[in-house]
This record gives structure tokens, C-alpha cells and sequence, in this order.
């Protein structure tokens, strides 16, 4: 074979059925179509077009939002398998491998099925996640954000997409209408795909819990996020066989001040439950420090605080249950608690 010998065509069947109409022109001369083809097929009136710089669609009319995700990724990620020749004997479709980058914002809260998120197809511009460094610009239907510390993605649909409180910000960053940012952060939290914290938590790494509506819709996040653990932890106790307890209360020493509110109380054996709800911003450290002083105080006068979360609520309630009735049933080996008065909450 000399230099002059064209490449054999190399053909589309090893590639998924999406990967077969969104290719590089990389991938296109691999399968022997050259740059001049490639041009004259994209022209106006042609039966391709150039979606994005370097990235084809083989039919012509309007790109499916399938497509129009795997185009923003490729031309992203400068996909690493573009031309890179199929072993023999390979079994099944070809996925590529996106490298570093990723689908985020509203795009990727749809793929995570967000009712309030619109569909990737009606989108103007599709979010994707890339390192700092990377030279790239948005362009056409991608749009590019950048970050410091790209975070693990979650596959969907076979598709890398940022975890949900990531994909959150980067959704509210671009949104001035307040009600669409509280319908995505209520969705968030009432369809369980994450936790109130982890949302206020990549809001504040983001700078955006200065926007007077963005923060009227964490404080209507953190009130649903509380609402949804009181339910678990009522959950909890009736459904592992947990003594009633008293629940909402606030403790005084008789005569005295104030030691704080709590979530439930067992008189008896003088064991309380508080729940976790801190949002971590920016007053996080002094907040934690009044927990901490009113866990110690609390345990000073003989009662036992049990410290839950309300993702290990979601996640091991059965658990959370076992170190409740361990607790209880520590009481009775314990001194007894200095006496303290129980009001409603």
C-alpha cells in the first residue's frame, strides 16, 4: 500500500442509531468521507447540517433534543473515539466517551425528570459542564460553563449529566423569573432528588444567594425540606415500633432559662431528637457552634440528644431508627436527668 491508497470506509453499524446522524468530521473521513463531501452535503439546501464547529448532523430538518444533546457534548468533549478504528469481533453499539464535560442546568434537570425543567429539544442553548482550562466558547446551541472542579457525572439515558444541585445552580444562574427558580428548587426537594443543604450549598459556591429572589426561594426550600423530614421522622417512629414521644416541644429548667426547642422528647427516659436542617451558608460555623452548645448543655443535665439528618432520614431511616431505641433503652442504666419543664413549641 503506498501513499496514495485511500483509507477503506470504515461502516456506521457499530454506532448507536443517535451516533449514526451526529458525527465528527473527524469521524466522517474515518468513514471515508472527505472534508469537500462533508462541505458540499451541509450546504442550505443540502441533506446535512453543521450543528455545531466540527459536528455534522446526517439529516436535514430540526435536530431531536437527543441530538441536539449529543452534539453539544461532542463538539465539548473533542470525542476521543472519533477515528479510532473498531477492533474486530466488537460486540454491540458504540458509546462514545465524552471526556470531561458534561450536561448541566436545565437541560440535564429534564434528563433527571423535572417536570418544571423544559424538554433539551425546546432549549435555545444546551448547558455543558467543562474544566476551566478548557478552550472552548459557546457557540450556536451549546452553551459553556466552566468550572474549577468538574463533579462526578451521572449517567442518564446514556448521557453524563451533573448531579442534581450542581445542575441547580447552573440552572438558577441564568434564571431571573422567581417563580421559575422556586418551582425548581420545590421540585428538588418534593420529588426527592436531593437534600435542601446540598442545593444552598452549590447556590452559595456560586455566588447567587445575593439575588433577593433567590434567596426567597431557598427560604421556601428550607421550609419544605424541614416539612418532609418532620413527616420522615413521624414515619420513623411509628413504622419501627418507637414509644410515642413528645413531639415539638421547647425545655426549661424549672424557674430558669430557656436550653431550646426540639423535634421529639421522651420525658421518661430523657432522650431527645433534633433535626439537622442547617443550610450551609456563609453563618454555617456560628450556627453549627449553637447547636453544639445546646447539644452539650442538654447532655450536662442527663438527657441524651440524638443528632439527625434528613438525608439519613431519607437514606437509612432503619438505622436511625436502631440508634433511637438504643438509646432509650440506654436510659435505664443511666443516673437519672435533672428535672426540666416541657412546653409546646
Amino acid at each position: 500500500m503506498n501513499h496514495d491508497t485511500p483509507l477503506s470506509p470504515r461502516p456506521l453499524s457499530h454506532l448507536t442509531e443517535v451516533h449514526r446522524r451526529v458525527l465528527t468530521t473527524a469521524q466522517l473521513r474515518a468513514h471515508g468521507v472527505p472534508a469537500a463531501e462533508v462541505n458540499e452535503q451541509c450546504r442550505p439546501d443540502g441533506p446535512w447540517q453543521q450543528l455545531l464547529p466540527g459536528v455534522v448532523l446526517l439529516h436535514s430538518g430540526p435536530p431531536t433534543g437527543e441530538e441536539r444533546l449529543h452534539a453539544v457534548l461532542t463538539y465539548a468533549a473533542r470525542e476521543r473515539t472519533a477515528g479510532v478504528p473498531v477492533q474486530p469481533g466488537a460486540e454491540g453499539p458504540h458509546r462514545p466517551t465524552y471526556t470531561e464535560t458534561m450536561v448541566t442546568g436545565l437541560a440535564a434537570l429534564a434528563l433527571h425528570g423535572f417536570t418544571s425543567a423544559p424538554e433539551p429539544a425546546s432549549l435555545k442553548q444546551i448547558d455543558v459542564l467543562v474544566p476551566r482550562m478548557r478552550r472552548l466558547r459557546s457557540t450556536g446551541c451549546a452553551r459553556i460553563v466552566r468550572t474549577a472542579s468538574l463533579p462526578t457525572p451521572q449517567q442518564v439515558k446514556g448521557v453524563p449529566v451533573a448531579p442534581v444541585p450542581r445542575a441547580l445552580a447552573d440552572a438558577v444562574a441564568e434564571l431571573s423569573d422567581a417563580n421559575a427558580v422556586r418551582g425548581l428548587l420545590t421540585e428538588a426537594v418534593r420529588g426527592g432528588h436531593c437534600e435542601p443543604a446540598a442545593v444552598v450549598r452549590e447556590l452559595n459556591n456560586a455566588k447567587l444567594l445575593s439575588r433577593p429572589h433567590v434567596v426567597d426561594a431557598v427560604d421556601s426550600l428550607l421550609a419544605e425540606g424541614r416539612a418532609i423530614a418532620e413527616d420522615r421522622l413521624y414515619r420513623m417512629v411509628s413504622e419501627h415500633g418507637l414509644p410515642d414521644p413528645v413531639w415539638n416541644v421547647d425545655l426549661r429548667l424549672p424557674g430558669g432559662p430557656h436550653l431550646g426547642g426540639l423535634d421529639a422528647y421522651w420525658p421518661e427516659q430523657a432522650v431527645a431528637v433534633e433535626l439537622d436542617t442547617r443550610a450551609p451558608r456563609q453563618d454555617e460555623d456560628a450556627l453549627w457552634s449553637e447547636y453544639a452548645r445546646k447539644r452539650e448543655h442538654l447532655e450536662r443535665l442527663g438527657i441524651t440528644v440524638v443528632h439527625i439528618t434528613p438525608k439519613k432520614l431519607r437514606d437509612a431511616m432503619e438505622q436511625q431508627a436502631a440508634v433511637v431505641r438504643t438509646a432509650l433503652m440506654a436510659s435505664a442504666d443511666r443516673d437519672p436527668a435533672a428535672y426540666v419543664v416541657v412546653l409546646p413549641r
